[in-house]
């Protein structure tokens, strides 16, 4: 990615981080890296451009947040460490995060959430023609709740308290690792 560009989107998302999104204009946007509103377009188009870069950058930062290299690492904790690195990139950026599910896959990074998720499961033995399936469906567990919690979109347990939040995402990724164990017939 282009230093002027990745500039920029960084600076998008630390003004939807700091003032939501309803807050980012090309305008604001303009303002913080020191250019005027059409100066930003050879680098980052319009507004709905900027938009799906953000989701860009959004699967680029998850992509670190998992980590480099997982293949030497069981799918059972690969599968656990991309729901904890969705959950806490949601928490990173709780004003950007919703786009994730609002805009379409912007550019070539995007694609690699739904090949990580792939790659557990090919390695987990799941059928090849089962994959499709079970990766929408972990995908939009992930993306859902994870939105929800961010936005208050999901129904709180009064009886839970936050601290227990991360214990119940982590009780539903360990149901999600034993669907995944009934789909191959381990479970």
């Amino acid at each position: 990615m282009d230093d002027k560009r990745r500039l920029i989107l960084d600076q998008a998302l630390a003004l939807v981080d700091e003032q939501g999104l309803g807050a980012m204009s090309m305008r604001a946007v303009a303002e913080r890296v020191g250019l005027t509103s059409m100066a930003l377009y050879p680098y980052v188009g319009g507004k709905d451009a900027l938009l799906d870069g953000l989701v860009d950058l959004l699967h680029l930062e998850l992509g670190t947040e998992y980590g480099e290299d997982p293949a030497g690492i069981d799918w059972r904790q690969r599968l656990r460490a991309l729901g904890r690195a969705v959950r806490a990139l949601s928490r990173a950026h709780p004003g950007a995060y919703p786009l994730l599910l609002s805009r379409p896959s912007a550019g070539a990074s995007a694609s690699w959430l739904t090949a990580a998720l792939r790659g557990c499961l090919y390695d987990a033995g799941v059928p090849a023609e089962q994959v499709p399936r079970l990766t929408r469906m972990i995908c939009a567990f992930l993306l859902g709740y994870t939105v929800g919690e961010v936005t208050g979109g999901l129904p709180a347990d009064e009886a839970a308290g936050h601290d227990d939040a991360a214990a119940e995402f982590d009780a539903d990724l360990d149901d999600l690792v034993r669907l995944v164990e009934v789909t191959v017939g381990v479970g």
